[in-house]
């Protein structure tokens, strides 16, 4: 996939940037009032870091070892730990760099590879965690018809549409401003390649791609929202229904 992505952004850059004459690098600002504390930063960063990718880890690696653990939820989870660890990779080593070696300079292909693949894993676990919301809602309130309802392949449709989903509206993003000119400075005012400041340092008419990142996010955010928020306003009402303090007691621990 690095290799698919790197080759389509290359293809859409802009006619200058292909002959040269147009911006081959950025800076990373990163965290200049700090950067003295660049070692212990380092270290702070380095530990959370490996305890973060050592968690997600463990999570998958016991629910594909445990047959007790095969069931949709525990699908879902590891799949959003699997993310996670995606998710992480994606901003921390160069973060890593920058603190220990000040390195702060990212090329234009390599910086528009990390936005693309923050955005599409950030995305994607939006909508992971709205189709684990519709999980839960469906055990609880269907309980009867869960396993037959939330199959494996009902749950593989479900995640396959998430990725889906996430790559094509982040892809065409990533693409719109990749096509941007750049006239300078070249300095990110962060520590990775965010899309904002990336369109905020183009010197072209950047109101159609503001306006796009603008409308894909609230999507990407109501769309998670309002599907996890019905799901549980359901699921509340159902527990609330329930006759007993037991069954409810139960259905709240599921």
């Amino acid at each position: 996939m690095y290799n698919d992505v790197r080759m389509m952004l290359w293809k859409e850059m802009p006619m200058e940037m292909e002959n040269g004459t147009a911006v081959q690098e950025f800076t990373l600002e990163g965290f200049p009032d700090i950067q003295h504390l660049g070692k212990f930063l380092f270290l702070v960063h380095l530990l959370t870091y490996l305890a973060s990718i050592a968690g997600n880890a463990v999570i998958v690696t016991i629910i594909c070892a445990n047959s007790r653990l095969q069931t949709p939820m525990y699908f879902f989870l590891s799949i959003f730990s699997f993310v996670e660890c995606c998710f992480i990779n994606t901003v921390i080593p160069k973060l890593l760099v920058i603190f220990l070696l000040g390195k702060q300079n990212i090329s234009f292909p390599a910086c528009f590879i990390q936005a693309f693949f923050f955005f599409f894993l950030g995305a994607a676990d939006f909508f992971l965690i709205a189709v684990m919301s519709l999980d839960r809602y469906v055990a609880i309130c269907k309980p009867l018809h869960y396993l037959t309802i939330m199959n494996l392949k009902t749950c593989s449709f479900l995640v396959t549409t998430c990725f889906t989903l996430a790559f094509t509206l982040i892809t065409g993003l990533v693409v719109k401003v990749s096509q941007l000119s750049f006239c300078g400075p070249y300095v990110i005012p962060h520590f990775f390649c965010d899309i904002g400041p990336l369109i905020h340092l183009s010197c072209s008419d950047t109101k159609p791609t503001e306006m796009l990142a603008f409308v894909l996010a609230l999507f990407i955010l109501l769309t998670s929202l309002i599907i996890t928020i019905i799901a549980y306003s359901n699921i509340i009402v159902t527990i609330v229904q329930l006759p007993s303090a037991r069954e409810r007691q139960k259905a709240f621990s599921t």
